[in-house]
């Protein structure tokens, strides 16, 4: 079975404060309004996220993305008003920080060290 396409959804309550918030997190507007409750951002080539609003749902995601500079994404975070954890380290494994949306959704940001030599 091939996966070609990846979409992961982000339940919300209070959509328009959560579409708000998501823009600052990726830097920029989604790249498709699907509805009045629902937005899409393509993040690679073939991943999307999508924030609904969707209360019974809302506060639960878990999301991570992999970066290739940890350091880099969490200070432009900063620099928009958003604040992560500290980043933590598991030598030879990964770093990752983490960031909480309004509503309790955590993403993690990951940096894969597996690969380093």
């Amino acid at each position: 079975m091939a996966i070609n396409h990846v979409f992961a959804g982000i339940a919300v309550a209070d959509y328009h404060s959560a579409l708000a918030w998501y823009e600052r997190l990726l830097g920029r507007p989604p790249d498709v309004i699907v509805t009045d409750n629902e937005a899409m951002w393509q993040i690679t080539e073939t991943g999307w996220i999508y924030v609904v609003g969707d209360t019974n749902r809302a506060g639960k995601a878990l999301l991570t993305f992999l970066v290739d500079d940890l350091e880099d994404h969490v200070a432009k975070l900063g620099e928009r008003g958003l604040e992560t954890s500290a980043i933590e380290t598991v030598p030879g494994l990964y770093r990752k920080a983490v960031i909480t949306d309004p509503e309790g959704n955590m993403i993690s940001l990951g940096e894969d060290l597996s690969t380093d030599a």
